[in-house]
């Protein structure tokens, strides 16, 4: 994990914590502390622990919007969870990577920097000592070498903060189940005359509902983009 605020707010892997009946964070001084978890948040696999400590250090975050593919990145971590505070060099070896980890699809910066078992939670930085993404993960191929994972500190950043003011993070939801009628016959069962995407049902108290959205009502674009199927 690292710190990201000086009053002991510190964030790590979900997976790092998720069985956790008890949370102690050691600094590289040998201070430990107990620590409470503040939130998690699954399906991002970013969690938030706090310790009762004052004048910590918080990492510089930087921008992973701003990456680049041949960058220079530094992994900090516990590999093997015996190994502490070993650093490890590579490069960003591609952004915006399609990865399911922990049977969740997560968009990840990928990098060849060493990563092992115990780096999760540790973090992912640039050249200038710049906190950009999170470690959370590595190919489980034995034939692969060099293809680890983290989550972009954009992305933890943003869950990490929901999780600090509120406890939880939140997710938009249209409130409307749909049904697609693609074919005459499914129109003739359902009595519409045209084909496309219909309203099923209006979730009480949503934002469909809110909006006036019926049931029975036909989708026809979203913005301006004309839609025909889910």
């Amino acid at each position: 994990g690292f710190v990201i605020s000086s009053d002991g707010y510190i964030v790590t892997n979900y997976h790092v914590i998720k069985d956790a009946t008890s949370i102690k964070v050691a600094f590289v001084d040998g201070q430990t502390y107990d620590a409470k978890l503040v939130g998690g948040e699954k399906d991002n696999d970013v969690a938030v622990l706090k310790i009762d400590a004052t004048g910590l250090t918080p990492a510089v975050i930087g921008d992973s919007d701003k990456l680049a593919v041949g960058e220079t990145t530094v992994a900090v971590g516990n590999p093997l969870g015996t190994l502490s505070n070993t650093v490890t060099q590579g490069i960003v070896s591609a952004l915006n990577r399609q990865v399911t980890v922990e049977d969740n699809d997560m968009t990840l910066i990928q990098t060849d920097t060493s990563i092992s078992p115990g780096n999760s939670g540790g973090g992912l930085f640039n050249a200038n000592g710049e906190l950009i993404g999170v470690v959370n993960a590595k190919s489980s191929y034995s034939e692969a070498e060099g293809i680890g994972f983290a989550i972009p500190i954009n992305t933890a950043m943003n869950i990490a903060q929901q999780l600090i003011e509120n406890g939880a993070v939140a997710r938009p939801v249209l409130g409307v189940s749909i049904l697609d009628i693609q074919d005459s016959s499914t129109a003739q069962q359902y009595g519409v005359s045209a084909l496309g995407v219909y309203v099923a049902d209006v979730t009480k108290g949503s934002g469909a509902e809110a909006a006036g959205v019926q049931r029975g009502d036909r989708i026809i674009a979203i913005d301006d983009t004309a839609v025909s199927s889910t």
